[in-house]
Parts: structure tokens; C-alpha cells; sequence
């Protein structure tokens, strides 16, 4: 990319190929280790969070001159999730600084050497068996001047949640809806019947007017279309990317990637609004969240280098039966079906 910047946000709605693994930097077995030092996670695991899932991601950089990389891989702390294990490779020992961003999303900046670079997320997380919002109560939007203030941002128009451009549409088709969750709902209900998901059709300038237009899109732009109509309403409405394994929704092709949905703010919590699939999802794992998909990117190159390899694993597996840095073994898998398999050591 030169000396410009190159946002990879992936997001094609599980369906990355599942390829050979690259050769990088050897995991060990401790709970988390990142070049040679390591950070202990707790390990009481709350009884409420009784299924098991293994998420991570391989990925390899080629530089050709000097470049740095923002890298958003590892969950966010979550009461829906508890990461029992995790590892995390950044190349042969480079030099990297971890932070949190406005959103609160935990990044690393590393700075890559020339050649070939290696890097590999995996981790063991605890999940609730039960779906989407099962823990959330009241479902009533707030008024603007009741809102948090840190939470108006995710009212107004972003670089790809352009709201102000679909004001008139969204009033036209969704004005006569109970404002609060049953517009939230009919909105995702509507973005789920009208928008065809295409594989592989994702741009990285497509704005929710665009997809709109055009009518098709990738996971990341049945979010953006979603968020960008629900803040036309004044509900603050955030983008999402993280892990979904098929916990009771199978995927016949088995296909595996990073997924983007939406959630809104109501009631004074926020709620998963899905228009992809518009039904309530088991095991979703948060990585990232903010405006659109440049707060979501896995990673973020600034200078010569470019994304040469990509590969996203996320499954059910009984507890104790894989470690971080095992093998990728899918005969262990336990999702991928319609019944859910409840974790026997849970």
C-alpha cells in the first residue's frame, strides 16, 4: 500500500476457506503468552456460561519496506463470554504496544520487519447455551436528552453508517413501527428479505446507501445498513465483529470467518440486532465494536505490506478436550447441527 493505510475488515459472513496452517511462532500450553511474557486468565468459570467454543486466527503479512500493523484479534470482556485459555503470537518477537481505543477495543500496534510475518490468535471460551439477548430486560428506546453521553455518538452518520442519506427511506418504510425494539426488528426483518447476501462481494467503499442501492452485499454491509436505518430514529446503534460458531444453525459448507453484526442501545443496555440471519444466535464471542467497520478491522497496515494469508476458526468442543496452540482437529467439533450438543464437563 505505499505509504498510505490499508484497513482489512474480513467480515464475509463465515465463509473464509479453511486452509493449511502457517508456520509461524510455536504456541505454548499456558493460558496466555504473547512474545515470551506471559498473562495469567482467570479460571473460575461462571456456571451460567455451559457450552465450550475454540475461536482464533491465523494470519501472515508480506512487507516489502517499512510498515506497522494495528492488529484487533482478542475478545473483549464480555459477561456473556469467559476466556478460560488464550494465545497470541505476534511474529518472531516484534516490537508491539498494546492499547484500548475510544471503543474500548484491545489493539496492538506492532511494528513488522521485511519479509514474511506471522501472527496467530486462538483461544478456549466459556459461553451460555442460551441465545441472543436472553439476559436483557427492557427493550424501551430512550429519548436523546435521556441517553448516556458517551453513547450519542452512535446516533449520527459515520463513513459507512451514512443515516442522513436514508432518512427519507427509513421514515417512509418503517414510520408507522412501535419505535424501540419492534422497529429494531423490523428493520433487521426488512435488511434480511431485501438485501441478497452474495459470497465474496464485500467492498471496502461501499457505504449502507450503497448497499441499499445495489441490493446485495457481505455480513458487513447487512450491518451497516441496519445501524445506519436504526440511527435515523435516534437509537444509537453500534457495529459489531467478532466470532459465531454454528451452535445449533448449521452451515452445510462448514465455512468459518469473522463475523459483523449490529447491536442498539435501548432500555439502557445494548441488544444483538442480526439482520444476516434475523434469528437469535447461540455463542457469539465480541472482538471489536465501534461506528462502522473501521473501528471493526482485524488489522490495520500502515506502509508496504499487504495480507497474504487468512484463516478463521471458530467451533464447540467439550471442555478440556483441546488446548491453545493444539492442532485445528474439526473431528472434535460439536456445532455445525440443529440439536445443541450441552458440554458434559460444564
Amino acid at each position: 500500500m505505499g505509504a498510505g493505510n490499508q484497513n482489512n475488515p474480513g467480515n464475509n459472513c463465515k465463509t473464509s476457506r479453511i486452509n493449511e496452517a502457517v508456520s509461524g511462532k510455536p504456541f505454548a500450553g499456558e493460558p496466555f503468552r504473547m512474545y515470551d511474557r506471559e498473562i495469567m486468565v482467570p479460571k473460575a468459570v461462571p456456571p451460567q456460561l455451559d457450552l465450550t467454543v475454540r475461536v482464533g486466527c491465523s494470519l501472515a503479512y508480506e512487507v516489502t519496506g517499512t510498515a506497522s500493523l494495528l492488529l484487533n484479534v482478542r475478545p473483549r470482556p464480555d459477561s456473556q463470554h469467559h476466556v478460560i485459555a488464550e494465545a497470541l503470537t505476534l511474529g518472531d518477537n516484534l516490537p508491539a504496544e498494546e492499547f484500548a481505543d475510544s471503543h474500548g477495543n484491545r489493539c496492538y500496534r506492532v511494528a513488522l520487519a521485511k519479509g514474511s510475518n506471522f501472527f496467530r490468535h486462538d483461544a478456549i471460551v466459556a459461553v451460555s447455551s442460551k441465545p441472543d439477548n436472553h439476559h436483557l430486560g427492557n427493550a424501551t428506546a430512550l429519548a436523546p436528552g435521556e441517553l448516556p453521553p458517551a453513547v450519542l455518538r452512535y446516533t449520527l452518520p459515520s463513513r459507512y453508517c451514512d443515516s442522513d442519506k436514508l432518512v427519507n427511506f427509513a421514515w417512509e418504510k418503517f414510520g408507522k413501527v412501535e419505535h424501540g425494539w419492534p422497529r429494531v426488528q423490523a428493520i433487521s426483518q426488512w435488511v434480511h428479505d431485501n438485501i441478497e447476501y452474495r459470497y465474496l462481494s464485500g467492498r471496502a467503499d461501499l457505504s449502507a446507501w450503497d448497499v441499499l442501492q445495489r441490493g446485495y452485499g457481505v455480513c458487513r454491509d447487512f450491518a451497516h445498513l441496519a445501524i445506519a436505518l436504526n440511527r435515523t430514529f435516534n437509537v444509537p446503534a453500534r457495529y459489531v465483529t467478532g466470532h459465531l460458531p454454528d451452535i445449533g444453525f448449521p452451515d452445510p459448507e462448514g465455512h468459518m470467518d469473522f463475523h459483523a453484526y449490529a447491536e442498539v442501545y435501548l432500555g439502557g443496555s445494548w441488544f444483538t440486532t442480526d439482520a444476516r440471519f434475523h434469528v437469535p444466535r447461540i455463542g457469539r464471542i465480541m472482538v471489536s465494536c465501534g461506528l462502522d467497520a473501521v473501528d471493526g478491522a482485524f488489522s490495520t497496515i500502515y506502509g508496504g505490506a499487504n495480507l497474504t494469508y487468512f484463516e478463521v476458526w471458530a467451533y464447540q468442543v467439550a471442555r478440556g478436550s483441546v488446548g491453545v496452540g493444539d492442532p485445528l482437529d474439526l473431528s472434535l467439533r460439536l456445532d455445525n447441527q440443529w440439536a445443541v450438543q450441552l458440554d458434559p464437563h460444564c
